[in-house]
Order: C-alpha cells, then structure tokens, then sequence
C-alpha cells in the first residue's frame, strides 16, 4: 500500500511539473505602446525584438505593436538615439514602454543624394543643418532658417517682401556668365535653377515649418549624382514626413539583417 500510494505521489508530481513546463512554452499575443520618456510623444519605427530568436516588429506611426512572445522572453525595445531597453515578459499582456534618449551614442544621419550615412561616414564636404540649429524668429522664406548656420554659404536677399528671391552662393562664385546660383533638390526632386515660372524664389513653395534638415553638399563630387547642374553645390531640403520615411525604412533594414 505504502508503495502504490508513493508511484501515486510521484505520477501527480511528474504530471504537475509537465503542466507548468507546458504553461510557460505557450504563446500568448502581447500588445504595448512606446513613448519618448521626456516629451511623451509615441515613437514610429521602434524596434521590439526577441533576445536569441529572430522574432521581432516594430511600431506603427501611432507607436504601438503587437507581438508573439513566451513567458521568460527578454524583449529588446531599440531606437535611433535612445537607450535600448530589455524587458523580461512574467505575466504581462501590455506594456507602456518609454525610451531615454542617449546623448553619448546619438548618431547624426545625414541625408544625401544616394541615400542616408552616418555623419562620420559621409565622404566629400558635407554640412547638415537640423531644425534644432535652425534660426529662430519670424521667418519669411526657408532660406532665412539656414542664414549663418554653414560655414561657406552666403545668402543675400533680395528684399525685404515677401516671396521675394534670394541671391545663394556656396564657397563663392565661379562664373562671371553663367549661373552660380546651387542646385536645389526638394525631397528628392530638383528644382530647376531658374525658378517656377511667376515665382521669384522657389523655395517659396514650401512651408518652412515643415522643413527637418538642410544639407548642403558644397564640392565637385555632388556632380556625380546631379550632373552640371550641381558644379555650384547642392543644398537638399527633406520634410518632417519624409525624415519619419526614411527612418522607417532603416528600421526595416535592420530588423530583416
């Protein structure tokens, strides 16, 4: 009897702990937000990833995500220029992440002709002007917001009117009869040098509240992307809406790599 009654105690102890092996391996959807710590704005384009598997998504616009997860994962919340987070997932079926921003490691993304690099990546002479330098006040033409901000570009208006042009000159002229005004390259669409026909400055048409970057490519190697056009230098404008794109899209890269 005694013996029949300890194989009984062993049998319930090697089902029970079988059911709690089988608990934990179940799957279960979990869902989350993910913030900015500091202004509470949610992030686009975040990664949340599975240590040690290749299960991972990312963050909608709205900055939320949805996700396959075992209890005991260690999940890895990771953005550009931000602290990545590791968060172990126990009994949890939504989390609210918010994201320091990491000063030491935040990497400037400049923005050119042929895609994005690194800063310290970028060949040639290269300057980028964020919206953070961008010159303060009223501002009546996008050029205002780049007066003074990179070195080698001078920048005259032509008046104090409203649509009125401006005179832009990078590392000087170089044509006594031909056109020494830059190439301007809009969200990946040149302007042509001579203007919209009625518009004294084409940079008019845009809003310069939407403007995220200037950069400005100010030597003879931007003629291998743009051609003659681009002997005088290169000044590239992206949109707020185009920069969440772009991001957007070296998230996905990494996440597939």
């Amino acid at each position: 009897m005694k013996v029949n009654s300890l194989f009984k105690s062993m049998f319930f102890l090697l089902v029970a702990l079988l059911s709690i092996g089988v608990v934990q391996a179940q799957e279960k959807m979990i869902t989350g937000s993910v913030v900015d710590k500091t202004t509470g704005e949610f992030l686009p384009g975040v990664t949340i990833a599975v240590e040690g598997t290749a299960r991972g998504t990312i963050t909608d616009f709205d900055g939320n995500f949805t996700l396959k997860v075992n209890q005991g994962d260690v999940l890895n919340v990771s953005y550009i220029g931000y602290i990545t987070q590791k968060i172990t997932i126990e009994s949890q079926t939504r989390l609210s992440v918010e994201l320091s921003t990491d000063t030491k490691s935040l990497e400037e993304i400049l923005v050119i002709g042929y895609g994005s690099v690194k800063k310290e990546d970028a060949t040639g002479s290269v300057e980028a002007v964020s919206s953070k330098d961008f010159n303060a006040g009223a501002i009546s033409s996008p050029q205002d917001l780049l007066v003074g901000k990179a070195s080698g570009v001078q920048i005259t208006n032509a008046g104090g009117a409203p649509g009125a042009g401006a005179t832009i000159r990078i590392r000087g002229g170089s044509s006594m009869s031909a056109s020494n005004d830059p190439l301007i390259v809009i969200d990946g669409v040149p302007m042509d040098n001579g203007a919209v026909s009625g518009m004294q400055n084409p940079l008019n048409s845009i809003n310069p509240a939407d403007i995220k970057t200037f950069t400005v490519l100010k030597d003879a190697s931007s003629t291998a992307i743009y051609g003659s056009r681009a002997s005088n230098g290169v000044i590239l404008i992206v949109h707020i809406k185009v920069m969440v794109d772009i991001l957007l899209l070296l998230v996905k890269k990494m996440v597939v790599l």
